[in-house]
């Protein structure tokens, strides 16, 4: 047999044995509560129109736009190597300085002071 075939054989023989082992061994004690098809933390017989804070949504904006801008940094250790590093450069201060005055706006504006 070639390797691919040792290598598919072992692989499925290996899963089959793990998945009749957690069958065998898993404790299954189902309550109300794991029955029950609400099972974040929601009391299904409310209103389902629960008030959300904007500052949660204003947070996750943030975490995004600064996740948004790691992406958008990371290639420029290899930009550096391109014909014209300095346009690169540019841009990527360009992108910093828009964050940071956005950021520093948002703090002096109180917006990422969680007490209300």
């Amino acid at each position: 047999m070639n390797t691919v075939m040792i290598t598919i054989t072992l692989t499925t023989t290996l899963s089959m044995i793990l998945m009749m082992l957690n069958n065998w061994l898993a404790l299954m004690k189902p309550n109300n509560e794991k029955l029950s098809p609400y099972e974040c933390g929601f009391d299904p017989l409310e209103s389902a129109w629960l008030p959300f804070s904007i500052r949660f949504f204003l947070v996750a904006i943030l975490f995004l736009l600064f996740d948004l801008e790691i992406a958008l940094l990371l290639p420029l250790p290899w930009a550096i190597q391109l014909l014209s590093p300095i346009l690169s450069m540019t841009w990527a201060m360009i992108i910093l300085a828009l964050l940071t005055l956005g950021l520093i706006y948002e703090w002096s504006q109180g917006g990422l002071e969680w007490a209300e």
